[in-house]
């Protein structure tokens, strides 16, 4: 851990002298947040959480002009618990983030190394609580955040149209399909409308189980307010058959934004394990890089069913939470 310190800092002890070869940029969230869980029978439990709304992060990105339209891109991007001063994502130095590549304004970018899947994007995109607070989605509809060992495309913007494309290698000896991971997204922007199409194909260490996730979901701002909504497919080789929607919706008032968000799942195997999630946030902003936010969110479990409210780094541990933070962005 001394060591994996000691690196970080030496990175930005040097950031100024990599700068007058390379345009790197430093930056970072610091987020910290009161949660109050509670529900399932459970005592009342009080909690001081970092990263609610957005995980706590140090980061690093530059680029290099390489001529012809071609730029060399790196980004190293370390998760930090700011409430105890740990390392998150298991203690990984640059466990948020951590790619190379090459970058083209007409080809568009191939980069490699530990990135976001086009699925996790697809849904950050679509959620009104952006994956995060109490309302977070994957409370309730299942996810692929991160991929090792990850090849990816990310095509330009032609005409409101892009693509990413994402393989990530299991790399198992003897067995090429192991933990191997495929994902895309395939999306149009433009003016008041975001739509967007993803896919992620997981297998696990043995190749004996494929997890496949597909999602259909856009937004669409009125400018009073925006439309949030996505559908969901689930499946595996073994008992996951589930459908889930979101509808919800986001709203500027007074200095902040509003948003709100109902998930229902239908678990279709033989257990019939059905949930749904209804959640109401708020986030004030002081200023451009500094917010305060709360939010409330509570899961209804059916038939066993476990769902926890949890919120941008953590799963929780009842079906009801209640968060307020402070969030500073530099």
């Amino acid at each position: 851990m001394k060591k994996s310190l000691l690196a970080l800092a030496a990175l930005g002890a040097f950031a100024g002298a990599a700068n007058a070869q390379t345009n790197v940029t430093i930056y970072g969230i610091a987020d910290a947040g009161l949660v109050r869980e509670f529900g399932n029978g459970a005592p009342t439990s009080w909690k001081l959480t970092s990263g609610v709304r957005n995980g706590s992060r140090l980061g690093f990105k530059g680029s290099e002009d390489l001529g012809g339209g071609l730029s060399a891109v790196f980004q190293l991007e370390n998760g930090f618990n700011i409430d105890t001063g740990t390392m998150g994502q298991g203690g990984l130095l640059f466990g948020r983030q951590a790619y190379v590549g090459l970058s083209s304004k007409t080809a568009g970018s191939v980069t490699f190394g530990r990135q976001y899947s086009p699925f996790f994007i697809a849904q950050d995109s679509i959620d009104p609580f952006g994956t995060g607070l109490a309302g977070a989605l994957y409370n309730v509809m299942d996810t692929a955040v991160r991929i090792n060992n990850s090849l990816k495309y990310s095509s330009a913007n032609m005409g409101g149209f892009s693509a990413d494309v994402l393989y990530g290698l299991g790399e198992v000896a003897g067995n090429s399909s192991a933990s191997r991971t495929f994902g895309f997204s395939a999306n149009y922007a433009n003016g008041p409308i975001f739509a967007t199409l993803a896919h992620n194909n997981a297998n696990d260490a043995t190749d004996t189980n494929k997890k496949k996730l597909t999602m259909l979901g856009g937004t669409f701002d009125f400018g009073a307010a925006k439309v949030h909504a996505s559908y969901q497919i689930e499946k595996d080789d073994a008992a996951i058959d589930a459908r889930d929607w979101l509808i919800g919706a986001s709203a500027p008032l007074g200095a902040g934004s509003v948003m709100a968000s109902y998930i229902a799942r239908n678990d279709r195997s033989a257990l019939n394990r059905d949930a749904n999630q209804i959640a109401l946030g708020y986030v004030h902003n002081l200023s451009k890089r500094t917010n305060l936010y709360t939010s409330i969110a509570r899961i209804k479990n059916d038939n066993g069913a476990s769902f926890t409210v949890g919120n941008a780094t953590e799963g929780g541990t009842t079906n009801k939470a209640f968060n307020v933070g402070v969030q500073h962005r530099f």
